[in-house]
């Protein structure tokens, strides 16, 4: 692997404070490591040619991809750049495990639009699990092209960054509040890039950490198909799950617990309107 010449700066606070991880960024410096994200920059806007032009932000797993782009994005995801600036900030003995099934390749775009993708640009948490204390979620970003003209805010962190290509930030998927700030200008280069998700079991409780990414992993599926759903919506079921997924944020920010509430009230109301309605056609 192509691990010479990379480096991590900008964390917040060089260690993790309670189960916070600090917001931290790096770079890729390598030759080899730029040039593996050049290939993979070219691989994309010729796989998606038509989605550039016609802008819309698009989210595909990494899973889904070609084998060959695949072992491209592993020896990234896997770099000691990453890894290295990870372990420096979590409790000895910890482990860092890739949550591979939920990562994806994202061209984004500024889609103030009210749909799933507006919560790019309001504030918010990217999961709400962050009651759990035997583990946490690092997401990292990596900028595989970008002109740094928008702005991301890692609020708890108090760390901002116009990222560039070859850079990358990490964060913590559950309690870092952040948003992207910034406006679109049609010259702007083409902002393309991963998102890598690694849970960190820390030590001492391994039972728990697989009960912890068997709820990441149902939490991650469940909001992410609501969001590609309901992104730059057009019908008024896409309209009324976009607005779903903005109220679900909102209330995320109050307290973690009362959007998983709302989802408990609203299927025992509909259980029960199922149970009257069949009720009422049996007698």
């Amino acid at each position: 692997m192509d691990g010479a010449g990379t480096n991590a700066t900008g964390t917040a606070t060089g260690a993790m404070a309670g189960r916070h991880f600090p917001a931290t960024i790096g770079s890729f410096d390598a030759p080899g490591e730029r040039a593996r994200i050049d290939g993979l920059v070219r691989w994309v806007e010729e796989r998606y040619a038509d989605d550039l032009r016609q802008r819309p932000s698009k989210h595909v797993y990494v899973s889904a991809l070609p084998e060959e782009v695949r072992a491209r994005i592993d020896a990234l995801r896997d770099s000691r750049a990453i890894l290295d600036a990870m372990a420096a900030r979590v409790p000895a003995g910890a482990r860092i495990v890739a949550m591979k099934h939920t990562d994806e390749l994202y061209i984004s775009h500024y889609n103030k639009d009210r749909g799933g993708d507006q919560g790019l640009f309001d504030r918010h948490y990217d999961g709400n699990l962050r009651f759990l204390d035997s583990s946490l979620v690092v997401r990292a970003l990596i900028y595989l092209q970008s002109d740094a003209s928008y702005k991301v805010v890692f609020g708890d962190s108090h760390v901002e960054r116009a990222f560039a290509s070859y850079e990358f930030g990490l964060l913590d998927f559950h309690r870092e509040l952040h948003w992207v700030e910034g406006e679109y200008r049609p010259g702007d280069r083409q902002r393309i890039l991963l998102k890598c998700n690694y849970l960190v079991a820390l030590p001492g409780a391994p039972v728990a950490a697989h009960a912890a990414m068997a709820a990441n992993t149902a939490v991650f599926y469940v909001v992410k198909a609501a969001m590609e759903y309901s992104k730059s919506p057009r019908t008024p079921a896409q309209k009324a799950v976009g607005h779903v997924c903005n109220l679900f944020r909102r209330l995320n920010i109050v307290h973690p617990a009362l959007p998983l509430a709302l989802v408990a009230i609203a299927t025992a109301g509909v259980a029960a309107a199922a149970w009257w309605a069949i009720a009422t056609l049996a007698r």
